[in-house]
């Protein structure tokens, strides 16, 4: 179905250029999407999600293809968007509500002045990513709980994903990173990121042909100096001298060898012994735990 009509589409692909390139592109998120849905088991039919919306490319995108996919038969689940409004100076508020209630999207708007509490909290020179995210998140959840969502979902994408590896790898000292599918702490929330394969290039250049009216963000985003722009720095330039080498690393996180790496909590170091069996088993990456 995708293949065959492109040209009837959602209301929220209305004004779409109708070029070949905006058409594959298109095609390519969507499918991309719809790949990691499928592979990392997103869907429970007849469940509700709460899609999160802050105003950026990546969440519009996020909005725009669930909604296709829905539109299409092909996402079983109900859709209620989602829009935090964290009390940010010169936030445009009205921006997001008219833009929903003009795609016809079910939406919900929360104001919570968490802008203030992270300004107070946040020593200076420090940077405000991990509280004013952690106090989104429990929001969210509030949210979802009180709008009978059984997920919440969020719009990071591949080269998030591969940026927060890294600042893991050089700060943090851990191989880890944002995973497609995880379950609150609470256990009573699934947290999904349907965008996990798709470039945040593809998302930029989807949301501006869409013309979605772009939200920056005056809090985190206006800080210099942080770790993961410095990370996304690096990974531009690997990419520029290696064209493609983002979705090789990409790749690696999905073929991962526990016997290749050196955390004996994942592979029994201490029991291998010589023989065809535990050569066998190396061979496989089929990893014995104590």
């Amino acid at each position: 179905m995708l293949d065959d009509d492109l040209d009837d589409i959602h209301p929220l692909f209305a004004g779409a250029p109708s070029t070949t390139e905006f058409k594959k592109l298109r095609k390519r998120i969507v499918r991309q999407t719809r790949e990691a849905i499928e592979q990392y088991g997103m869907i429970e039919r007849g469940t509700r999600w709460l899609v999160c919306l802050s105003g950026g490319k990546d969440s519009y995108t996020l909005l725009a293809v669930l909604h296709e996919l829905k539109w299409r038969g092909l996402l079983p689940v109900e859709l209620m968007a989602c829009n935090l409004d964290q009390g940010q100076p010169g936030f445009p508020a009205t921006v997001l509500p008219e833009f929903l209630e003009r795609m016809g999207v079910e939406h919900r708007i929360e104001y919570q002045d968490t802008y203030s509490v992270v300004m107070d909290k946040v020593p200076q020179g420090r940077t405000y990513c991990a509280l004013c995210s952690r106090l989104r998140r429990g929001n969210l959840y509030r949210i979802a709980r009180e709008e009978g969502c059984s997920a919440v979902v969020l719009g990071h994408h591949r080269d998030d994903i591969l940026e927060t590896f890294f600042m893991n790898l050089f700060h943090g000292g851990r191989l880890a990173t944002m995973p497609p599918k995880l379950v609150n702490e609470e256990g009573d929330l699934f947290v999904y990121r349907p965008l996990a394969h798709v470039a945040e290039a593809d998302c930029e250049k989807f949301a501006v042909s869409m013309n979605y009216p772009i939200i920056p963000c005056d809090l985190c985003g206006s800080q210099d100096g942080l770790q993961r722009q410095q990370v996304k720095q690096i990974l531009d330039q690997w990419e520029k001298n290696s064209p493609g080498r983002r979705q090789v690393m990409f790749r690696a996180l999905t073929n991962v060898r526990p016997s290749h790496m050196l955390d004996p909590k994942l592979f029994d170091f201490m029991g291998l012994s010589l023989g065809k069996d535990k050569i066998d088993q190396i061979s496989e990456d089929i990893p014995k735990l104590r």
